[in-house]
């Protein structure tokens, strides 16, 4: 019986630890991955090259399926998949289809890392992949980052950014999060709202510092319970509290925690949206978000983007891309609903 009960304790201790999955790239049945690796190499000596075979192969296989091939035909070509696929491509194709090469973590690491080395700092991906991840994930991502780059996140992040702003990230990548329980403390859920209350919209000022232990610390299960409680403090909820407290690249991490804890897909939703507001597409923020949540929950956030802006965001994609780009990224995100 004790091997049952210490089983049972360890299926309730990763109760809800793990977020639930909406992917649209889902493993390929009766896959082959010689066949594949065949027809990637076909692909590729083609006069002119064959891209639509390399999307199709691509955006229909997972990431450890990818391996597989990328495997077949190096065996196959006895040259390296991916020094092949960056030979034949160009542009944001090419950025796609290499993003798709790397697992989820590594393309994380890899995106941050893009948005910190050099000159300047590339504040908005660094917000958005911080913010957005769960404390599981960013452990991974701080294993892989140092894998990748041989350097230290925390490091990394706190040699690149400043003040309150600096505090944040650190404060999350340093993943204190707690886990979520079954039990619902009440007593603590009202102290928090009131702590995030005393230290912002009442007084003159803002002690950023107690918004950054509450927000970085707590399980997000239980900072949703916050932040209705807050409402009986506050005559503002947490956003606009936010927006009246904070500016900047603060003010931005603050309101992405909040919109991710209250809905992550739709956070995303919104995201592209804002991507591909006006002429043409910032490619970079819908090739991050698209390749970076087509494992995760893309079919989620093409749900919330379709419920939210009254228009599929394949077909918003369509109106703002063009050529293979366009195509890599349909592909991804699969046929309409």
């Amino acid at each position: 019986m004790a091997l049952v009960s210490e089983f049972l304790g360890q299926l309730c201790l990763n109760v809800g630890t793990h977020e639930p999955k909406f992917p649209t790239v889902v493993p390929a049945v009766d896959f082959d991955p010689v066949k594949d690796a065949a027809r990637i190499e076909t692909a590729i000596k083609t006069k002119g090259v064959d891209e639509q075979t390399i999307i199709d192969v691509l955006t229909k296989r997972t990431y450890s399926q990818r391996r597989e091939i990328a495997f077949a035909y190096e065996q196959r070509a006895k040259k390296d998949m991916i020094t092949a696929l960056k030979g034949a491509l160009s542009g944001s194709l090419e950025t796609v289809i290499l993003g798709l090469m790397k697992s989820t973590t590594q393309f994380d690491a890899s995106e941050i890392r893009g948005s910190i080395k050099g000159l300047g700092t590339d504040e908005e991906t660094l917000v958005e992949i911080l913010c957005s991840r769960s404390n599981d994930e960013l452990v991974e991502i701080k294993k892989v980052y140092n894998q990748l780059f041989g350097k230290e996140l925390e490091k990394d992040v706190s040699g690149d950014t400043s003040g309150h702003f600096a505090k944040l990230l650190l404060a999350l990548v340093q993943t204190k999060r707690a886990a979520p329980t079954a039990v619902v403390d009440y007593e603590k859920i009202d102290e928090d709202a009131r702590a995030l209350y005393d230290a912002g919209v009442k007084i003159k000022g803002t002690d950023v510092a107690t918004w950054i232990s509450i927000m970085s610390e707590r399980s997000v299960s239980h900072l949703k319970k916050v932040f209705e409680r807050y409402r009986s403090y506050s005559p503002y909820d947490m956003q606009e509290s936010i927006v009246k407290e904070v500016k900047g690249d603060l003010q931005n991490s603050f309101l992405a925690l909040v919109q991710c804890f209250e809905n992550k897909q739709l956070y995303f939703a919104n995201r592209l949206n804002h991507a591909m507001k006006g002429k043409g597409a910032k490619d970079k923020i819908l090739t991050r978000i698209i390749v970076s949540r087509c494992e995760v929950d893309l079919k989620k956030i093409c749900s919330d983007y379709k419920t939210n802006f009254g228009q599929s965001l394949q077909k918003t994609i369509m109106e703002h891309t063009k050529g293979d780009y366009q195509k890599v990224l349909l592909g991804l995100c699969g046929p309409e609903e």
